[in-house]
């Protein structure tokens, strides 16, 4: 399997859950590690001698092509992309680059090998792409949740090119008959996430007593995914989803930013009594451009197909990031 950005936050988590789940398979782990990219996240791996890593760009084509074919490839797991909205909104260039432009060098090199060269059946080969819920666009607060249905609205310069990402993946399936699958996650949170993410800072902010930035009144939400949870979705993906199957990934966990920062705040009022309130701490701030108010996800389908949903409580799962962050595991 080559996964694509196997150093950020939730690639990482899944090299981790499949080195741990599978005693006979073979990672191949490109990852340009740009600052949401560290390679401290790949320590501990389990079964560490079956995990190569390799630093490089998706946009090489050259350099994806030669790993395709010298650790003969069948799996392509592809989390590699810009993710930061804030980031998009000051610089869409690389964005564009690297989830259109680096998602196209992928589909082309992986249909080369496996159709032109290797001409492999359907069943042999697996090209499973990572999206978000952001393509969807913004829901009012009584819309249904997004299901796989939805029409795509992107709002944000991220959202709009892991849409064109998205849609480049159908069409090299329809057209070349490339196996894909893919799936859309909600806001994911949990060990190993980049401190610049929203649940990092507020949990960061609370450990250094410094203020914790929300957005306008707080009030925008999200549905929030353990990252783990997210892992063993795409797990399943992978090994049972239908060929070309498009699949929702989501916690069923819709909080609004400031009921997010409040319920932080409070935990650490219980772990930590003796530094005081830590609610005082929240600073509200200019809005984003552009924020979109409210994504839900409606979980429905890989529920019905592959057995899937979210094991884990959002108060247990956010225990869990707190004593990750405490424990000094937020420095990426």
């Amino acid at each position: 399997m080559l996964v694509t950005g196997g150093a950020g936050f939730i690639g990482a988590n899944f090299v981790h859950h499949l080195l741990g789940a599978y005693s006979d398979l073979r990672i191949v782990n490109l990852d340009k590690l740009t600052y949401a990219g560290s390679k401290s996240r790949l320590s501990g791996l389990p079964n560490a001698a079956h995990h190569h890593f390799v630093e490089g760009d998706i946009g090489d084509a050259e350099l994806l092509a030669g790993l395709l074919r010298d650790f003969s490839v069948d799996t392509v797991v592809h989390f590699a992309a810009e993710s930061h909205v804030d980031r998009s909104i000051e610089g869409p260039a690389v964005f564009v680059e690297t989830n259109v432009l680096g998602t196209y060098n992928l589909l082309h090199c992986a249909k080369e090998y496996w159709l032109t060269e290797k001409r492999f059946a359907p069943h042999q080969c697996r090209f499973h792409h990572i999206s978000t819920d952001e393509v969807y666009g913004s829901l009012e607060p009584t819309a249904d949740a997004f299901t796989e249905q939805h029409a795509y609205q992107p709002n944000s310069p991220y959202a709009a090119t892991k849409a064109g990402s998205d849609h480049l993946v159908r069409a090299y399936a329809h057209t070349f008959g490339l196996p894909v699958t893919l799936s859309n996650c909600s806001n994911n949170y949990g060990p190993r996430q980049h401190r610049e993410k929203f649940i990092p800072t507020v949990i960061n902010a609370c450990l250094r007593r410094q203020p914790i930035p929300v957005y306008g009144d707080g009030s925008n939400i999200r549905d929030w995914l353990y990252v783990d949870d997210h892992c063993a979705g795409i797990d399943a993906i992978i090994r049972h989803g239908a060929p070309s199957g498009t699949y929702n990934i989501g916690g069923n966990n819709e909080r609004s930013n400031i009921d997010i920062a409040g319920t932080i705040c409070a935990l650490f009022d219980d772990l930590l009594p003796e530094k005081g309130a830590h609610a005082p701490l929240i600073s509200f701030v200019a809005d984003r451009p552009g924020h979109d108010w409210r994504y839900a996800i409606d979980t429905g389908k890989i529920k019905r197909e592959l057995g899937w949903e979210a094991r884990e409580s959002f108060s247990s799962g956010l225990r869990k990031t707190i004593e990750f962050y405490r424990q000094g595991g937020g420095k990426t």
